[in-house]
């Protein structure tokens, strides 16, 4: 068996530290298995408690006893060589171990102690454990039976404890431990068996590779084994001689409680030191394991030779000595890490045992070499260990034999050298390297006495020393070294850098520790050494500051932070006195007169440490410092001395320079640290008054060129001395200074300003740059001068503004007056900056005065101006332009600003009248500029007002009872707002009442738009509840979200006012009343959370019918229609009051917000209004015919609920009242007339559910009502041979219309033929009318554009006399024609039994009506086609004028969608015979196609397009309808234009549009009737073949990828079976519409419900394409999705087919198959549902096939499968091409394999009938377009199919034979 994989890795992974683990654990073993002083017991012959026979053997104390067959089993087990088994047998013994008792396992013993040694010694590492936790159970078990046998397994199992895998190891102490529990016993052990473990180790030394194993085992397994027992053996007999030789130490300890030694320890001693003897000199004292390869095997030896030298010495005489001690000494050579540790023991006990070793080896070659090599080499990595050991191994060279300078030269040179080692990248490393340095370097000072006798060889030995290696090496290093500054403390470093973090970070501890190094050499030395060693630092130092070296000053700095830390603070003087002191005074001189900031610096770092006076005092009274020379001061420098010396040296050093000189910052550091706590106040007005002299050139009536310099300094020492003030102790106004504030006030006045050092001088002084910074040096009053300059000129940089409004408001703040001639921005700029480092300075003044409120006026209003700017276009001019983007950034400045100031929540914190004085002035100036400021559009200013009011809010209110105040006060009345209603302020109420002094909205409707415009972003920002219901919460919601459930009215914020004005607004730019307000209104009133609905919504329709009382009704009021009111028609309405109240009404009653309850109570108040006294208020009766059309619907809301009588009772006297008036014949212009009749009319509306499908009456009505209404009918009849003529007046006709609607809803049951005659005839006559005009339109629109073509004219002429033609269309005609059309709908819509129905002339007039609707129809359609037939605007054109009527059209298209075949195809007849330039088809893809579609009309063009008798000539073109079933080849088939493009030219840009785009469903239209038609088609018709074969060749398969897009696949669940319950929404309706498509073969289902148009709606005509095309098409399926290159997007469209598609598919085609009749003795076939499969068998004589014809699960994505089960007579060439021809037919009929198989047949029949077979294809039936080959060649004879030969002709680009090459 090979070894297990891995194992030899792992054997190596660890070798010497788990030896090292061993030997320490048994070193404290031996130590603590010592007998103690009470012992009375000896080593010898105890075991445990009882006494064991030394005598008595194993094999004599144990009868033998049979052993128990199981176990014998396993222990036979255990010879395999196969791990595995090993394990195993292991694993069950010890499980029988545990289980059996001691007594029945001690026979085992002598067995298991033969494979026990076998098995310590195995390959495997998990074998070697297994038979240690075995050893554990056994002893465990066996207890005191184990000791006959110890002697014979204490060899091994003491072996085993040192076993280089550490598991290993482990299980063998555990087991040892689990025999001798004490550690007293288990020490008796080994001295009882301790020959036997020497004799047991002596033979493992012994073993060859080749011995280990007597099975074949790899070699290199082993060489791993042997390694592995030498080192284990080495490493036991190491242990063992130093526990045995600790006993013996202390015996010879001569302790007073010793007691005797038992005989049994001396016997074992002596025992063991002659065996050490034996084996030291038959393994040549262990030298040949020093040379093994293994690193454990050296690391075991040199622990050997260790334990010899200190347990047995005498074995190392003067004989061995020559060839011992080159091999100890010598050992530097060793580069493993691992055996450092035991090599470094052996190479100190070696030197310190036998010092006179060293003579007998080359010490130069020998030692010396090697150890410069391994120091030069970091140790090879055990710097840990080998660092340590340097001191140790100096103490042990022999000074005799070595020269000390050079010696200890090249001992540190090459210690250095090995720095560079990799193991120093490690801080640890870094740590012990220096630690040796130091502890080294000073044992060669302290010891040069023992290398030197003279006293002068001795000081120049330590000056050498100091010199080169101090000086030269440590020094030099530290100055080129990286700066201690650790990097990942910067916080500004980029991101590229923190990459290198750990490198410098290591770099940094490297620096760090070097300097370290250096302090405690010097620590270490004596005064003179010290004296010498700063001698040499000093002169190294002047040259560091002659050269100007940067990067070295600056190490020097470090170096003195690093003496404060590891000597200052340690309270040594050396580095003052002799260092530091000396040092500065010999370099002062030089540093003044250079510009050096790190020399500066560095004195600056001196006094931090030492202290001001300190320093001055080494620099006043070192020798030779003339500087400081004077006759006033003696030894000692008291303060008067210190201040001079401050005062004449340091102050004009120090502030003399100028910002730009590169040490001023170090120089003003430098004044500052020098500023002594006992002398602060005396050095800091020098300070002042020194930088403030006039003398300076500072301050005075005008600044001279040096004073902006100046102040560059003076902010700078001011900036620095407020970072000191926060570190000193005392008062802040030991700070203050009167010259600083004259300074300050003079540089805040000063124009022009001081630019950038003033702005920074100024924030310096007044501090206030972060919320808490409450530090000034200026007193109170020059502060708030200083900030009054600072608002001054802020209002001059918005009066100079070019918004005229910015300008208004900065004039409402109180402001002096600037110099014409200063630039504003300039000066402004200055201010910003100050206010930026200063604005919180501003809150020491927050009770006194108006500044803060002013100053932040004047910042929000430059950010509003700036927000204005950035929406401006551009300016006329360059000038303007700059000014403008100098503008903008000033104001960009200043947001940013604000923003930073709101951050801390700092306007929050203002007392509320200074909050409230600061938002009364905000809000006024946002109301301005929302109604007067048109520089900029109306979105713009819109967007940039609601900006602004949020912001308000956010800064400045603390809580929503302010925001609420703050709305209240933006809203407010005045002059310009409201409009229409206002709030009542004379009650608490807040209600809201009609603003009688209303303006006109034509006065200022710009502004009240933009007004409204505003409140409506508000409500999306705020919340409608807050803005409208004034809702404010009662406490703060606990979480996000929870604020709108927890809204109280706490406070009453209510605005009825404000919702009433947004209604009658209706209209603004970015939304309506219609489409945004009232959907909200409805939908917040609804809601549970908020207050009562009632009194809020009572009170908008309270003053809504207020107002439209008051205003009335102005223009016609017949507008209206019969059938219930809806949004639509509120548009028409212009009262502002009435079209509110209305749309109020409808939206509320519709969303059952109000019920029949509040109708009710609308009702009563209009009926009260009606009549004031006697007199009829016309105000509300022109109102009351539009409110009654809405007010029904509420009326009606619960089921089976009639109006109450009252109403109907009131109804009932207004029809009487009616009556009283003459026929509408006898039209008078009697006043009222008219709004009573449509009083009438609007209280019975009608509407049809379900496009007039069924006729539904809004209400009920009583007999009563019924009567007096057919008598208002009946009373406008006239007869024909009587005297009164029809009176064509339009009002009167429209009333009729009406009239005639509500009668035959209401009454048709009670009408008479005369009803009937005369209602029809009417209608007749409206649509009549109507279908003129529209005719003449199209005729009007061809002459046009036929003209254009014949003539010359411009595009754009032709565009206006299009729009000259739609624009002069009378609107009345179609009104009265969609009158009289909804009517007729209606009468259609009647029981079939109704009287008229019977009489003959219904059928006529039926049929004369519905002609009449189609002509309409067809009219507008072929006007469009005309015009698109010029360009795409003039289709457009007459699209568009249909939207102006689309009820009429939808009506339109309802009746032609109903309408018979019959019907339509007259219709198209008569639109042929018309002699238009386009013609009927062409009118209806113009419809269908529409630039401006209406879907109803879409439909209905559909429909008819689609029929049986339209669909030919509405897919081809005419010249393919007569020859498509002839033999003309399939270039000859074309679709129409209007499709044509769609099918074949699939324009790529459609995959980019959006999903619902009118495009996309023109052409899924389009796909849609080609698929129809072609479903149509016979499956076997010729026909239906052409048109296959053309669009697989010409229509493009970018629909299927169009149609996915649509189907969202990718959120199915990835299964193979698909169910339906785990398709997502849009993919389960797509699979339902494919399937139904399937099974029925049409798409009308999918698109009767198809408009109005919505993405859902498309995933269905999409699924359903997709399913109808798998069934007509499905090769041209195949072949798109053969060629998808995505698979996943390829697997889940074959697993959507598959599920919902292939079943219903594969059913049809074998259902067709079975049906199929061939009807041919020679020819059958059986099906198989089952599996799919279709058997084709044909036999002709003597001749036979068989094919199985297999249908894939996703059939038909995967191709079908034509396999040949049998055949018979048939060589195998032609069965190939017989297989290979049905696969063709199979693969190319599209949808139909019972053709295919039918074909396939033929193709038989006619090879048969000896119809040759066409050379190319190999078949006789061509396998597309079925035809026999006829074209033959005139040389070699052979036909051709033509499709064949054309296309080879294509192919090869030859017009020869393929047979015989001769021109065809």
């Amino acid at each position: 068996m090979g070894r297990p994989k891995g194992e030899g890795g792992r054997s190596k992974a660890r070798p010497s530290s788990s030896s090292e683990f061993m030997l320490y654990d048994f070193f404290s073993l031996a130590a603590s298995l010592l007998p103690t002083s009470t012992a009375t017991v000896g080593f010898g012959g105890y075991l445990g408690s009882s006494r064991v026979d030394s005598s008595l053997t194993s094999e004599d104390a144990i009868p033998c006893l049979d052993i128990d067959s199981e176990v014998e089993q396993h222990l036979k087990r255990l010879a395999r060589k196969d791990p595995t088994t090993k394990l195993k047998a292991l694993t069950a013994l010890s499980t029988l171990l545990k289980e059996k008792p001691g007594k029945d396992v001690v026979p085992i013993i002598p067995q298991w102690a033969f494979e026990y040694k076998k098995l310590l010694l195995d390959y495997n590492r998990e074998v070697r454990r297994a038979t240690n936790d075995t050893m554990t159970h056994l002893v465990i078990t066996v207890g005191r039976g184990l000791a006959p046998f110890l002697k014979s397994l204490m060899g091994p199992w003491w072996f085993s404890q040192f076993d280089s895998a550490s598991e290993v190891s482990q299980a063998a102490k555990r087991s040892l431990q689990a025999a001798f529990p004490a550690q007293e016993k288990r020490l008796d052990a080994l001295v009882l068996c301790t020959t036997e473990i020497f004799i047991y180790l002596e033979e493992n030394l012994k073993l060859t590779p080749q011995s280990l194993s007597d099975k074949a085992v790899a070699l290199d397994e082993l060489g791993e084994m042997h390694q592995q027992v030498i080192s284990s053996s080495l490493l036991a007999l190491a242990t063992l001689l130093d526990i045995l030789g600790c006993m013996q130490a202390e015996k010879d300890d001569g302790s007073k409680n010793a007691t005797s030694e038992p005989k049994q320890a001396v016997k074992a001693r002596m025992a063991a030191i002659s065996f050490a003897e034996k084996l030291f000199s038959a393994h040549k004292y262990f030298l040949d394991f020093l040379k093994s390869q293994s690193p454990t095997i050296r690391s075991s030896t040199y622990s050997v030779l260790r334990s010899y030298m200190k347990n047995v010495p005498h074995v190392f005489n003067e004989g061995h000595m020559r060839t011992i001690a080159p091999a100890i000494l010598g050992a530097f050579h060793e580069k493993d890490p691992a055996c450092h540790s035991s090599m470094w023991d052996a190479i100190l006990l070696f030197s310190k045992t036998f010092p006179d070793s060293w003579s007998s080896t080359n010490i130069q070659k020998t030692v010396l070499n090697r150890l410069w090599n391994f120091l030069r080499n970091g140790c090879f990595g055990s710097h840990v260990v080998s660092y340590p050991a340097l001191i140790l191994f100096l103490d042990f060279v022999p000074p005799n034999i070595v020269d000390g300078e050079k010696f200890f030269l090249l001992l540190f040179q090459n210690l250095w050298e090995g720095r560079r080692n990799p193991c120093h990248d490690s801080n640890a490393g870094v740590f012990h390297f220096f630690k040796a340095f130091q502890e080294c370097f000073l044992w060669a000072l302290y010891n040069a006495s023992r290398f030197c006798n003279e006293a002068e060889v001795i000081y120049h030995f330590r000056v050498t020393l100091i010199d080169d290696i101090l000086i030269k090496l440590l020094w030099q290093d530290y100055l080129l070294s990286t700066s201690m500054r650790d990097p990942s403390e910067d916080s500004t470093q980029s991101p590229q850098l923190r990459t290198t973090e750990t490198a410098l970070s290591v770099k940094h501890h490297y620096s760090h520790n070097l300097g370290k190094c250096i302090i405690k050499i010097l620590s270490g030395m004596e005064n003179d050494l010290l004296s010498v060693s700063c001698l040499a630092f000093q002169d190294k130092y002047v040259e560091i500051v002659k050269q100007g070296d940067l990067e070295k000053l600056e190490r020097v700095v470090d170096f003195f932070l690093l003496l404060e830390q590891h000597a200052v603070q340690q309270g040594e003087t050396w580095p003052l006195a002799h260092f530091v002191g000396p040092m500065l005074s010999k370099s002062f001189p030089l540093i003044r007169s250079l510009d050096s900031p790190d020399s500066v610096r560095l004195l600056s770092v001196a006094v931090s440490i030492f202290g001001p006076r300190m320093i001055v005092r080494e620099l006043a009274f070192n020798e030779g410092n003339s500087y400081f020379h004077n006759d006033g001061m003696d030894g000692d420098l008291d303060a008067e001395n210190f201040l001079k010396v401050f005062k004449d040296i340091f102050i004009p050093w120090c502030l003399q320079g100028n910002i730009d000189n590169s040490s001023t910052d170090a120089q003003l550091d430098l004044i500052l640290a020098l500023l002594d706590t006992e002398s602060f106040v005396e050095q800091w007005d020098m300070v002042i008054t020194y930088a403030t002299n006039l003398s300076h050139g500072l301050v005075g009536p005008e600044p001279c060129p040096l004073s902006f310099k100046k102040i560059a300094v003076l902010a700078r020492l001011m900036e620095k001395a407020r970072a000191k003030m926060r570190n000193m102790q005392g008062e802040v106004s030991q700070w203050h200074h009167k010259l600083l504030d004259s300074t300050a006030l003079y540089v805040a006045r000063s124009l022009p300003p001081f630019a950038i050092s003033g702005a920074r001088f100024l924030r310096a002084v007044l501090g206030g740059s972060t919320y808490d910074d409450q530090i000034s040096l200026l007193s109170r009053d020059v502060t708030a001068l200083i900030f009054e300059e600072i608002l001054k000129k802020l209002l001059a940089f918005l009066i100079d503004s070019s918004f005229t409004l910015v300008r208004d408001a900065a004039s409402h703040l109180k402001a002096g007056s600037l110099h014409s001639s200063v630039d504003m921005l300039q000066v402004s700029q200055f201010d910003l900056e100050v206010l930026e480092g200063s604005f919180f300075c501003l809150k020491t003044f927050l009770d006194e005065s108006k500044l803060l409120p002013s100053i932040s006026a004047a910042m929000f209003l430059i950010t509003w101006e700036f927000g204005m700017l950035k929406t401006l276009k551009g300016a006329k001019d360059a000038n303007s332009v700059e000014k403008l983007m100098a503008r903008w950034d000033f104001g960009e400045s200043v947001n940013a600003l604000l923003c930073r100031i709101n951050n801390n929540q700092f306007w929050k914190t203002l007392s509320i009248c200074t909050r409230h004085n600061l938002t009364n002035f905000l809000i006024r100036s946002i109301r301005s500029i929302i109604f007067k400021e048109d520089a900029l559009s109306t979105d713009k200013i819109v967007s940039l007002c609601c900006i602004w009011v949020l912001e308000v809010f956010e800064f400045l209110c603390q809580d929503e009872c302010e925001k609420q105040s703050l709305l209240d006060q933006l809203l407010g009345n005045d002059e310009s707002w409201p409009v229409w209603v206002m709030q009542d302020t004379n009650t608490s109420e807040r209600l809201a009442i009609v603003k009688i002094d209303n303006v006109t909205a034509d006065m200022n409707a710009s502004g009240i738009h933009k007004f409204v415009a505003l409140i409506d972003k508000l409500i999306s920002k705020l919340g409608f509840h807050r803005v409208i219901y004034g809702c404010v919460p009662d406490k703060p919601p606990m979480h996000e979200g929870q604020a709108d459930d927890t809204i109280t009215p706490q406070y009453n914020f209510s605005r009825a006012w404000l919702a009433a004005e947004i209604l009658c607004t209706w209209k603004w730019q970015g939304g309506s009343a219609l489409a945004s307000f009232l959907p909200l209104l409805s939908a917040n009133a609804n809601r549970q959370s908020y207050p009562p609905k009632t009194g809020l919504l009572d009170n908008i329709v309270n003053v809504l019918l207020d107002g439209a009382l008051i205003h009335g009704l102005s223009g016609d009021p017949s507008f209206f229609d019969v059938w219930p009111a809806s949004h639509d028609q509120m548009e028409a309405i212009k009262e502002p009051f009435l079209r509110a109240f209305l749309s109020l009404l409808l939206t509320l009653f519709n969303d059952r917000v109000l019920g029949k309850d509040k109708a009710l109570v609308v009702f009563d108040l209009l009926e009260n209004n009606l009549f004031v006294g006697e007199a009829i208020n016309r105000n509300c009766l022109r109102i009351l015919p539009l409110v009654m059309n809405v007010l029904v619907q509420g009326l009606q809301l619960e089921q089976n609920q009639h109006m109450s009588d009252t109403i109907t009772d009131t109804i009932t006297e207004w029809l009487q009242r009616t009556l009283l008036f003459p026929p509408l014949i006898e039209w008078q212009t009697e006043q009222d007339v008219e709004e009573w009749y449509e009083l009438v009319i609007s209280c019975f509306p009608v509407s049809a559910v379900g496009g007039s499908e069924a006729l539904k009456l809004a209400r009920d009505i009583n007999a009563h009502e019924r009567e007096l209404l057919l008598d208002l009918f009946r009373k406008q009849r006239y007869k024909d041979g009587g005297s009164n003529a029809p009176n064509k007046l339009p009002v009167v006709q429209n009333l009729l219309s009406k009239l005639s609607i509500v009668t035959i809803g209401y009454c048709s049951k009670e009408f008479d033929e005369e009803d009937w005659e005369f209602v029809l005839s009417q209608l007749r006559l409206w649509i009549q009318s109507a279908v003129v005009m529209m005719e003449e339109v199209a005729e009007t629109v061809n002459e046009v554009i036929t003209n254009a073509s014949t003539s010359v004219c411009s595009e754009s002429n032709i565009t206006n006399k299009l729009e000259h033609t739609v624009s002069i269309l009378d609107p009345f005609p179609i009104n009265l024609a969609r009158n009289a059309i909804f009517a007729f709908s209606l009468v259609v819509g009647l029981d079939a039994d109704f009287a008229y129905s019977k009489e003959k002339r219904w059928e006529s007039i039926n049929n004369r009506i519905v002609e009449g609707i189609l002509r309409l129809f067809f009219s507008t359609g072929i006007a469009e086609a005309i015009a698109s037939s010029y360009n795409q605007e003039g289709s457009i054109i007459i699209a568009s004028s249909r939207l102006h009527h689309p009820h009429f059209w939808e009506l339109v298209a309802s009746v032609v969608v109903k309408s018979s075949v019959d019907a339509k195809d007259k219709a198209m007849r008569s639109i042929e015979l018309w002699g238009l330039s386009k013609r009927a088809v062409s009118s209806l893809y113009a419809i269908l196609f529409s630039s401006k579609p209406l879907s109803s009309l879409q439909f209905a063009a559909y429909i008819i397009l689609s029929s049986e008798s339209v669909s030919p000539m509405a897919i081809l073109r005419e010249c393919n309808e007569s020859n498509l079933d002839g033999d003309s080849s399939e270039e000859n088939v074309s679709l129409r234009e209007e499709i044509s493009f769609m099918v074949e030219r699939f324009c790529s840009y459609i995959l980019e549009m959006d999903l619902a785009s009118q495009y996309r469903l023109q052409v899924f239209l389009a796909w849609s009737l080609l698929l129809s038609h072609l479903f149509s088609l016979p499956s076997s018709s010729s026909s239906r073949e052409r048109l296959v074969q053309y669009i697989q060749e010409r229509a493009d398969s970018a629909i299927l990828d169009c149609l996915f897009q649509h189907i969202p696949l990718e959120l199915c669940v990835k299964k193979r079976d698909v169910q339906q319950l785990q398709l997502p929404s849009g993919v389960s309706e797509a699979a339902m519409a494919a399937k139904r498509a399937i099974t029925t073969g049409s798409l009308f289902f999918c698109l009767e419900k198809l408009w109005p148009l919505e993405q859902e709606k498309m995933v269905v005509i999409a699924g359903a394409l997709y399913g109808l095309m798998l069934r007509v098409l499905p090769a041209y399926v195949q072949g798109w999705f053969s060629r998808l290159r995505d698979r996943s997007i390829s697997s889940m469209i074959e697993s959507f087919t598959r599920a919902w598609c292939s079943p219903a598919l594969i059913a049809d085609e074998l259902s067709q198959i079975k049906k199929t009749n061939f009807s041919d003795e020679n020819f059958s076939v059986s099906v198989s549902k089952s599996a799919n499969e279709v058997v084709a068998t044909y036999t002709k004589d003597e001749i036979g096939m068989d094919l199985v014809i297999r249908l894939p699960a996703s059939y038909p994505l995967r191709p079908v499968d034509v396999d040949c089960m049998r055949s018979l007579g048939i060589s195998e060439v032609k069965q190939r091409k017989w297989l290979m021809s049905m696969i063709s037919f199979v693969r190319n009929q599209n949808g139909a394999l019972a053709e295919a198989i039918r074909i396939w047949k033929s193709n038989f029949d006619k090879e048969f009938e000896g119809v040759e077979e066409c050379p190319i294809c190999y078949s006789v039936i061509h396998t597309a377009n079925h035809s026999l080959p006829r074209l033959a060649c005139k040389t070699c004879r052979h036909k051709f199919h033509s499709a064949c030969l054309y296309k080879w002709f294509s192919t090869s680009h030859k017009s020869t034979c393929p047979l015989c090459q001769s021109p065809f």
